[in-house]
């Protein structure tokens, strides 16, 4: 098949898959010493706005650099699971076992497709009353601005999916160039703009990491208006999750409005 390259967005050396599908990233190269892996602060970047951006720069280095037919953005601890993957991923187990593989992606990728994980369901939240219990709602007002000035047509969608109670999330999803193109010319102006617009003078590092989550919502609007073939991947997350604090912080959030400070 033509060339696919899903590049495995890290800020640190990790268990990577060793097959030549993947391509591990450093992202925040600009402000990191590490000597290893592809980094994001070669060519064309936004490498120096990690700390704003998150993985999101290791997606504009993809979209600028990268010469592939098909691209996709992973995580060091969060992959699309191959279906064919057996039992429950250990420690110590083959990564490469349990991860989407080219064998299995060859059936699935047209130009017209887009893979994305298996959406989140927050059942008794929307989108939006999510992010604005757990983070700060004035991130997405004035990202409903920037919409409404800049792209109207957009409008609709955004206070749709705002109004949903699940979503494709992450930033995670493999689809062509041509629309991964689409999509960060789409994309990036509005967070640009929003970074503009906001003053995060006293923001936390964790609180200043807010674009890469507005992007997860705005993935979302974007695919709400284009004529894509969704395909939806079972999830791989690597490590174990405290459940128990992650629901009882979601429950603080939406009952006694107690931020997150923290990921989980």
């Amino acid at each position: 098949m033509e060339k696919c390259k899903l590049i495995v967005a890290t800020h640190k050396e990790s268990v990577l898959p060793t097959t030549s599908l993947y391509l591990p990233v450093l992202v925040g190269a600009e402000q990191n010493s590490l000597d290893l892996y592809t980094k994001d602060n070669t060519g064309e970047h936004i490498s120096a706005l990690n700390p704003y951006y998150s993985e999101l720069t290791g997606l504009y280095w993809a979209w600028k650099n990268l010469d592939a037919d098909y691209i996709g953005l992973v995580h060091y601890r969060r992959y699309f699971k191959s279906r064919a993957a057996k039992g429950k991923f250990q420690a110590d187990a083959d990564l490469d076992a349990f991860v989407l593989q080219q064998d299995e992606l060859t059936k699935l990728l047209t130009p017209r497709t887009v893979i994305v994980p298996t959406k989140r369901r927050y059942y008794i939240e929307s989108l939006y009353s999510h992010y604005a219990n757990t983070l700060n709602k004035a991130h997405l007002d004035v990202t409903r601005e920037i919409i409404a000035e800049q792209l109207p047509d957009y409008l609709h969608a955004y206070d749709a999916v705002m109004q949903q109670t699940s979503g494709y999330m992450f930033n995670m999803f493999i689809m062509s160039r041509e629309q991964l193109g689409n999509y960060c010319e789409w994309l990036f102006p509005i967070l640009f703009e929003l970074q503009e617009r906001l003053d995060m003078a006293n923001y936390s590092a964790f609180e200043a990491r807010l674009f890469g989550r507005v992007s997860e919502l705005l993935f979302n609007v974007w695919l709400h208006e284009q004529n894509l073939a969704i395909i939806e991947q079972p999830l791989l997350n690597l490590g174990d999750t405290n459940w128990f604090k992650k629901i009882s912080a979601f429950l603080a959030a939406k009952f006694l409005k107690k931020k997150y400070t923290e990921s989980f």
